[in-house]
């Protein structure tokens, strides 16, 4: 079986599942970790969102819930893609990242024997363009290939609608 570990910010979309589960053409097992929103990233979400000429995102990126609040929609994201990637026939656990994104991701990596990470994420241009994407980082970290993916997120995710 191939193990992928799944690192997202927002819950799958059905093409985001339908692209992550035909990637290989052998059984696949996924280790989803799911990043919560936060304060440290604000600033460098509404640039990249007036970058990407949505400035009406841009003008909404206070109102994101951080912190404690991000948790909970964090978690039903996780839950949600997990149940996604199930009914498409993949074995797939998860959690929510909490502190220490990489060490974290390393050390999943290596409890699982992954035979690769992927990191599906919205565009950040600012952190790619320094090179301090999540994707770009972890290369330097886990020893296995490390893809970036570009979410969907055009659509409504996988199955019900996520909400609070």
């Amino acid at each position: 079986m191939f193990t992928s570990v799944l690192m997202i910010e927002q819950p799958l979309s059905a093409a985001d599942v339908d692209f992550v589960t035909t990637l290989h053409d052998d059984d696949m097992s996924f280790v989803v970790l799911m990043r919560p929103r936060g304060d440290e990233d604000r600033l460098l979400r509404a640039i990249d969102d007036v970058a990407l000429g949505e400035l009406e995102q841009a003008v909404h990126e206070a109102d994101e819930p951080e912190g404690e609040e991000a948790l909970r929609p964090a978690a039903l994201a996780l839950e949600h893609s997990l149940q996604s990637l199930r009914a498409a026939g993949c074995e797939a656990v998860g959690q929510i990242i909490d502190k220490h994104p990489l060490d974290l991701l390393r050390s999943v990596v290596e409890q699982t024997h992954a035979d690769e990470v992927i990191v599906l994420t919205a565009p950040h241009l600012v952190e790619e363009f320094f090179h301090r994407d999540w994707a770009s980082r972890a290369r330097h970290k886990v020893g296995v290939p490390v893809l970036k993916l570009y979410a969907h997120n055009d659509e409504e995710p996988a199955g019900e609608a996520v909400g609070e």
